[in-house]
């Protein structure tokens, strides 16, 4: 928090002691404006993870994994949209057309959210924009689902992946400050999935990209007893097909 507002803060003496036209003042106006949102996310993320401690276990409230399925997509696009000026281009998005409509998942809705979002936004951040993100879910045969987001970024080192889930442990500070990441994220997805009595499992090479799983366990997910595809979720989006 200190770094943004310490940057903030100069910002306002500079507008407050110099005279400068119009032109010089809206540049560090949008400079401010960018860092404020910087604390505002951090401190998002802080009571995201505050509550998340302090709240009693998630019971089973069902949410159709269309109706995930459809809020990720939307999001990953508008990020992607979003970073295209930071990082030089758009990626290669993909949401595997799967029967999604076909299960509800068992939980706090936000808090499971919050986690697939998260994942989606890291491989987003970290990976090249040249590069490609892959969204999938798929069932084991003892009924667990699998949410799976990969990508073909630069990978991790062995060193970080036992440290990667604490709170601000980031491999690449200066990236993630650069595309809005706090070093929280993975800490959320975490806490979440534990709650829920999952496992996250990270699997990375440097060099050959990385996979963040969520597993939920089968008490989680269950089958919906109409089992059909909301509309459009077994097609790609045209901007997930820009680079192919």
């Amino acid at each position: 928090i200190r770094t943004p507002l310490t940057v903030l803060a100069g910002f306002v003496e500079t507008l407050q002691n110099l005279p400068l036209d119009a032109n010089e003042q809206s540049k560090y106006l949008s400079l401010m404006a960018r860092q404020a949102q910087r604390m505002q996310t951090l401190v998002e993320d802080l009571l995201t993870l505050s509550r998340l401690e302090g709240s009693p276990l998630p019971g089973t409230e069902p949410t159709p994994l269309s109706v995930f399925w459809i809020a990720l997509r939307e999001e990953a696009l508008a990020l992607d949209q979003a970073m295209a000026g930071l990082l030089g281009g758009l990626h290669r998005i993909e949401f595997d057309p799967v029967d999604v409509g076909a299960v509800e998942l068992l939980g706090q809705r936000g808090e499971l959210q919050s986690a697939m979002s998260n994942l989606v936004a890291n491989a987003l951040r970290y990976t090249p924009s040249s590069g490609s993100v892959k969204v999938s879910w798929h069932q084991t045969e003892a009924g667990a689902g699998v949410f799976t987001v990969t990508d073909d970024g630069p990978g991790i080192a062995p060193a970080h992946l036992p440290r990667i889930t604490e709170r601000f442990y980031r491999v690449d500070r200066s990236r993630s400050r650069e595309t809005g990441g706090t070093g929280l994220g993975l800490s959320i997805v975490k806490h979440v999935v534990q709650r829920h009595q999952g496992e996250l499992t990270i699997e990375s090479q440097p060099g050959l990209g990385s996979r963040f799983i969520i597993t939920l366990p089968a008490n989680r997910v269950r089958a919906l007893p109409e089992t059909s595809v909301a509309p459009g979720l077994g097609a790609q989006h045209p901007r997930e097909q820009h680079a192919q």
